[in-house]
């Protein structure tokens, strides 16, 4: 059907056909329809990113730019993935050129041939076309309950299509996918729970010319294509947390202030430590609205003290670039390009029959090259949105090529992309903004010396994360180099159960490392409110004293509690640590359901209780936790019964369902809607759902039916 319009268009004159197929690419997805995005998470080590069946994750990618708010312009990368709001990604985006391309489609031969999969568009089934989309495991997430009911999100962001016991990874996803000007690509991501290896992903594509340009999988193309280049751009932005928080610089959320710099792009910038390294790094840079440069590196909370929120660094190395298509082997002058790109300005267009930018696209980016100086080095120390003049900040790039492919010829490149920084202390950031906000004064800088200069201090820190990016880089190079062969942890209890009780909190896991030989033992570490929080060890075990349960007594009424349970094994195969035990990720058991301690069950209805009532906002000192500013609790309750919540007119708002035999509920001020209570008098109806006994006399405490009201007022 496209080729027909395409045939009529031709015919109706040259130029007008020209003219017209400046939107062919707007024409045949109406024709033909955008293939949707398929999405596949990764969560079984520290990095937490989503994965598209078209080969990259562009901006917008997850949900689609429809009904989209800012939040959610960063999204991917989260690390470490325990924490809301560290993502890093934006948008990242891959290019494909050639040149003196004839092309199928129109019949025009254009200089510059380039299809793109973002940064913002990729309209799939048209430039990219997707073939399959899997992931794979080396093994099934763990089986994790709170109460009977599964509490572990891997139950839903962990889906493996199938299960490889003989991966060289944890998890892979492998996606194919062809293109219009004949090059099929199978791109493989994988990644890693290791603790010394999981926050990063190793990304192998594999371009091969088959002359395949459109879903049918049939070759239509017989054609050596010449001067090759496959252009990546990555676009990172920085503070997500604050953003989302509500106390961050203008631009944040896209990148505005966002620095970008590169090592070893040719033999003048070669890492000395790894000679070796090929790399693009991002890092958030100071805004001018700020107090000043020194000030807001890291990007400090400077109204409460809180956090720091600028202190992750973003990047990627080269692990593999084929010399050509008949010498496989790593060509250490590659890439390319490493030209950085306007995230606005210059990402923008991806009609693939457009002539002019598609010669822009190549001549200006693509094969630009190397430029005399870096961003870092052209900002310095001023301020990163007074650099240049795209609102949208700025994107590293890397570019492979240029490369001759004839028809069954590939071309391999691997990159791993990593995400580092001083947050994986979440607690130890705290601490250190809150020295620099308080200006305590002797601050202990990371070498061990002291200073009294509160910035010297916090930026010592911050900068840091830039070393821990690179001994990312190093790690993924070593691990590439071996085959990804790296020493494994024992694995992670298949199940893992979390009981709530009257005096304590109970837990149980399967037993399944104790056959590895080098495990020793179990580490249960708790949080307190929220999971995606600081866990602490509260208990420990080695393989001299192995266990497979615990009661955790060291507990509060009122609270919830979060957990996970980690094998570790006895040091010995920790090969950058040597001493420290390598331990299961803690991913597969970590629990997203809290555990509270229970109460027994009421046993008349003088006992029942609301705690706090009145519920004033504003009491602080009364209620729960701050993770929990609207929580009520309902004490000494029949262990079954119903529960209707009514204005003081009589509306119903919300009702809920009591079965656990126990005798205490809460309620977290939401209508059935999910909407907050207001200030105001509310009832609240009990009606007992059966006939309930006493457990040790047997005696009739409540007949099915029985009903009692209670008044509870709520001031905000």
């Amino acid at each position: 059907m496209v080729n027909k319009i395409i045939n009529k268009i031709k015919s109706l004159g040259v130029l007008f056909g020209i003219l017209m197929l400046f939107d062919a690419e707007i024409l045949i997805a109406q024709i033909e329809g955008d293939i949707e995005h398929e999405i596949k998470w990764i969560k079984v080590g520290s990095l937490h990113n989503w994965f598209s069946n078209g080969g990259v994750e562009i901006e917008y990618g997850r949900r689609g730019r429809a009904g989209f708010t800012n939040t959610d312009q960063i999204d991917g990368l989260n690390w470490p993935g325990e924490y809301i709001g560290q993502d890093v990604n934006v948008g990242q985006s891959l290019w494909l050129g050639t040149t003196n391309f004839a092309d199928p489609v129109t019949g025009i031969t254009y200089p510059y041939k380039v299809v793109s999969a973002g940064r913002i568009n990729m309209h799939l089934g048209q430039a990219i076309i997707p073939v399959s989309h899997e992931l794979v495991a080396k093994s099934e997430h763990s089986d994790v309950y709170v109460d009977d009911v599964s509490a572990s999100f891997l139950e839903f962001d962990d889906v493996p299509d199938r299960i490889d016991e003989n991966l060289p990874c944890d998890r892979m996803i492998i996606t194919k996918f062809n293109t219009s000007i004949g090059i099929s690509c199978t791109r493989k991501v994988y990644a890693f729970t290791q603790q010394n290896h999981d926050n990063y992903y190793i990304y192998e594509y594999v371009f091969k010319n088959t002359g395949i340009i459109d879903a049918s999988n049939t070759p239509k193309l017989n054609k050596t294509l010449t001067d090759v280049i496959f252009h990546w751009q990555f676009r990172y932005a920085f503070s997500g947390e604050s953003y989302r928080e509500g106390w961050s610089p203008t631009g944040v959320s896209w990148g505005r202030n966002t620095i970008n710099d590169c090592v070893g792009q040719d033999v003048n910038h070669r890492d000395p430590i790894t000679p070796d390294m090929r790399a693009v790094w991002s890092y958030y840079g100071p805004v001018s609205t700020s107090s000043g440069y020194q000030d807001d590196i890291g990007l400090p909370n400077t109204d409460f003290a809180d956090i720091l929120a600028g202190t992750n660094y973003a990047g990627v190395v080269t692990l593999h670039a084929d010399r050509s298509a008949s010498d496989h082997t790593d060509d250490q002058s590659q890439p390319f390009t490493t030209k950085i790109m306007g995230s606005d300005l210059d990402a923008q267009g991806n009609n693939q029959y457009e002539p002019n930018s598609m010669t822009k696209k190549y001549l200006e980016f693509m094969s630009a090259g190397h430029p005399s100086q870096t961003q870092a080095e052209l900002v310095g120390e001023s301020f990163a949105d007074n650099y240049g003049n795209d609102n949208g900040g700025y994107a590293a790039a890397l570019g492979y090529g240029p490369y001759t492919m004839a028809i069954g010829d590939s071309i391999k490149i691997v990159y791993a992309q990593a995400v580092a920084g001083i947050m994986k202390d979440r607690e130890h950031v705290r601490e250190i903004h809150s020295n620099w906000f308080n200006q305590t004064g002797n601050y202990v800088m990371p070498d061990g010396s002291t200073t009294n200069d509160r910035n010297t201090y916090k930026n010592a820190w911050v900068l840091s994360g830039k070393d821990s990016l690179f001994n990312s880089f190093r790690r993924a190079i070593d691990n590439y180099n071996s085959g990804m062969n790296i020493p494994q942890a024992p694995p992670a209890p298949k199940t893992f159960n979390v009981v709530s009780a009257g005096n304590a909190i109970t837990l149980d896991w399967s037993d399944e490392a104790v056959s590895d030989p080098h495990f020793d033992g179990y580490e249960i570490y708790r949080a307190v409110g929220r999971y995606d929080t600081t866990f602490t060890k509260i208990f420990s075990c080695n393989k001299s004293n192995v266990v497979h349960n615990y009661e955790d007594r060291d507990l509060q009424r009122g609270f919830k509690y979060y957990y996970y349970v980690v094998s570790k094994d006895d040091g010995t195969q920790n090969d950058f640590k040597p001493g420290e035990p390598l331990r299961s990720s803690k991913f597969y058991t970590m629990t997203t359901i809290e555990a509270f301690l229970t109460r027994p069950a009421g046993k008349n209805w003088s006992q029942l209780r609301i705690v706090p009532n009145p519920y004033n906002i504003r009491a602080r000192e009364i209620q729960f936790t701050n993770d929990d500013p609207d929580k009520i609790a309902i004490y000494d309750l029949p262990g079954k019964c119903d529960i209707k919540i009514y204005t003081e007119s009589g509306t119903l708002i919300e009702t809920m369902q009591h079965r656990k035999n126990t005798g205490d509920v809460y309620y977290f001020s939401l209508t059935s809607a999910r909407q907050l209570i207001v200030s105001g008098i509310y009832i609240l109806y009990f009606e007992v759902t059966e006939d309930l006994y006493d457990d040790i006399t047997g005696e009739l405490l409540f007949k099915k039916g029985e009903n009692a009201f209670r008044k509870l007022i709520v001031i905000r």
